[in-house]
């Protein structure tokens, strides 16, 4: 039995009270849940928006390091550890701007090239990318399985070890374009002469696809974060963007996506549980029964 609790973006009060709704707490013992065979899972997305980023690392380590819960890499972990790791002197991930300000509440808690920073960026680097087993799936963003078969055969453990990001043009090539897609999604270009206005009124040729979705054919019908879809092609969507629809009937738990409004089941195998808690919305998690094959809402639990 299984708590799935996905990104919680520094919202430390969101995950002590959503912890304590599901039955957590933390004794001088140790941690105790709602019952001895219970375990947490999480999604990934620790850090970065909200204001206490060192005290949501200090609770999923403590509930890491006691067996108690298991934990793995969300794509602001991911950008983190590249932004902070420097190779001849250049960061992996650009300090622009726009990457300083997005990471911004992790930097005032974890200034860069300090100590204890250097230490929680080594703890990210410990955390395997997805986790598989005969019962369920967990990743951050997307599950693509030739992606997750090829980090599989190339990178030890799931985990990147300062061997991998030492390695020459790491940023490029097939093993990052399949991390990419696992940690951050799949966006997928439109035909040509298509685009939209994204909310912000920016044109956007490409579309984050919602890959859970396994009944989708049409264009209009896998195309996420699109304010009027009236723009978007009539028609299905070819084979090269049909190949990354999930139609597995494996459970898969994933974040990522940002969405709103009442919690919801989309498909019967895979559940996005991110209801944009490093905002407004609520921290939410799931009761996951092995003996269900598939999605129930009623097992969506909240904060509130």
């Amino acid at each position: 039995m299984l708590h799935i609790i996905p990104d919680i973006h520094g919202q430390a009060e969101k995950l002590d009270d959503l912890l304590a709704k599901l039955g957590w707490s933390k004794t001088a013992a140790g941690w105790r849940g709602p019952d001895p065979k219970r375990e947490i899972v999480f999604l990934g997305d620790f850090i970065d928006r909200g204001p206490e980023n060192e005290r949501v690392i200090r609770t999923v380590r403590s509930l890491t390091d006691s067996g108690k819960a298991k934990a793995i890499m969300g794509n602001h972990e991911f950008n983190a550890i590249h932004f902070h790791t420097e190779i001849n002197g250049k960061p992996l991930r650009e300090r622009s701007e726009k990457n300083t300000h997005q990471h911004e509440s992790f930097l005032n808690e974890f200034p860069l090239g300090s100590a204890k920073t250097r230490e929680v960026i080594d703890w990210m680097k410990t955390l395997p990318l997805f986790i598989e087993n005969k019962q369920f799936r967990a990743i951050h963003a997307c599950w693509y399985t030739p992606a997750t078969e090829l980090l599989g055969s190339n990178l030890v453990n799931l985990r990147l070890s300062d061997e991998v990001l030492h390695q020459p043009h790491w940023t490029q090539g097939d093993t990052w374009d399949a991390l990419q897609c696992i940690t951050s999604g799949v966006e997928i270009r439109l035909p040509d002469n298509y685009s939209f206005l994204d909310k912000s009124d920016h044109e956007r040729h490409h579309i984050r696809m919602a890959w859970w979705l396994n009944g989708a054919k049409t264009w209009k019908e896998v195309a996420r974060s699109v304010p009027e879809t009236s723009s978007l092609p009539e028609g299905e969507i070819p084979e090269d963007v049909a190949k990354y629809v999930y139609k597995d009937h494996k459970p898969v738990f994933f974040g990522h996506y940002w969405l709103t409004g009442p919690a919801i089941v989309e498909a019967p195998f895979a559940l996005c549980l991110d209801y944009s808690a490093g905002k407004a919305g609520p921290l939410v998690a799931y009761d996951f029964d092995p003996a269900q094959k598939c999605m129930d809402a009623s097992r969506i639990l909240n904060h509130r």
